[in-house]
């Protein structure tokens, strides 16, 4: 756990005995970034309540052909299956001890969990949310992408400061690349078929050769991020989001150039970010409870809501087909829950434009 996870942590503790007033007043007072606007989403559906204590959860995954959604429990050691058809859990895979990171490949009918307690990356059938396979990733494994033409998966092992690459086919360790800090996220880019990982205390991304497992690039990011933590790709757009979870900051670069094309403010340690490429929305959820919402506007984000929403509300993810979003929130009334919201439409739906270009 990173110490801003540690901080965030005893500050939610202490929200959740002081309220929810209670919380905006320190945030208007410096503790996290104060809320500008209300959020565009309402809940869809009430809460659902998830297995295991009412501890920390972290990443999340979306199987869009099979609709069911994976949620790492960290503080339990269990992923968490939900069927996005009936927003109901059908699964609770035990024994993934610290599992930090999801990953569901539909391609492969499996999903990759990070057991960071035993430095692995577990192997989980689609079928029947077995494991069925271990591999070794490295002292501190996280976030995952995957290389699909190269069969491989690569893991950010943060504090070990190196890059895991796991062959799927095998599910053997293939390559350990030494990235010489510590390791945030990793992205595959499908149009240049290199992956793209933040090296958090370098202030980098790293472009990798998957054909190689070697470093090609390193890019500096400017002065304005500090702990640049998470990444996220629009591949089709050639748009990069970065998140500074050590100064919360949020940096929208031009894949093709690299150049940092705005910054934004978001919520005091941002960490999941979501996009919903139909709506066009970027939803960036933060250690601080606080959730920043944008909408792209072509290679330019304009913020549409950023506020509190719930402690710990740091992880977040988002069905592309009915652009519901996802919260798993770790102690709401002394239980753990999944908010499930729907996105408020107050700016014009770009799909709609889209058809109107269409017909002329």
């Amino acid at each position: 756990m990173k110490l801003t996870e540690m901080k965030s942590s005893v500050l939610s503790a202490a929200m959740r005995m002081l309220g929810t007033f209670a919380f905006g007043c320190l945030l208007t007072a410096g503790v996290g970034v104060a809320a500008t606007t209300s959020l565009p989403l309402k809940e869809a559906h009430p809460d659902i309540p998830l297995a295991g204590k009412p501890n920390r959860f972290d990443y999340e995954s979306i199987d869009p052909q099979r609709r069911l959604l994976f949620i790492a429990h960290l503080g339990s050691g269990i992923v968490t299956v939900v069927d996005l058809h009936t927003n109901s859990v059908v699964a609770n895979i035990r024994g993934v001890p610290g599992v930090h990171g999801v990953l569901a490949v539909p391609s492969l009918n499996e999903v990759f969990a990070t057991a960071t307690d035993q430095n692995r990356v577990d192997v989980i059938s689609e079928t029947d949310f077995h494991i069925i396979a271990h591999a070794p990733a490295g002292v501190y494994p996280d976030g995952m992408t995957y290389a699909p033409r190269e069969h491989e998966l690569f893991i950010s092992d943060e504090a070990g400061q190196t890059e895991t690459v796991v062959d799927t086919r095998t599910n053997k360790r293939v390559a350990t690349i030494r990235m010489g800090g510590e390791v945030g996220n990793s992205q595959y880019d499908p149009v240049t078929h290199q992956v793209f990982v933040d090296v958090q205390t370098r202030d980098e991304i790293v472009a990798i050769d998957p054909r190689t497992d070697k470093i090609v690039h390193r890019y500096r990011l400017p002065e304005a991020c500090n702990d640049d933590h998470s990444l996220l790709l629009d591949s089709p757009a050639r748009l990069g989001f970065v998140a500074c979870d050590g100064n919360a900051k949020l940096l929208v670069v031009d894949m093709n150039t690299m150049h940092v094309l705005s910054i934004h403010k978001t919520g005091s340690s941002p960490d999941v970010l979501a996009f919903d490429a139909g709506l066009q929305r970027l939803y960036v959820a933060s250690e601080s409870g606080v959730v920043a919402v944008f909408h792209l506007e072509g290679n330019k984000l304009r913020l549409l809501g950023r506020s509190y929403l719930a402690g710990d509300a740091h992880s977040v993810a988002v069905d592309p087909k009915t652009h519901e979003v996802y919260f798993p929130l770790e102690n709401v009334g002394g239980v753990g829950v999944l908010r499930i919201m729907k996105p408020i439409m107050n700016e014009p739906d770009p799909r709609r434009h889209a058809r109107k270009n269409q017909l002329g």
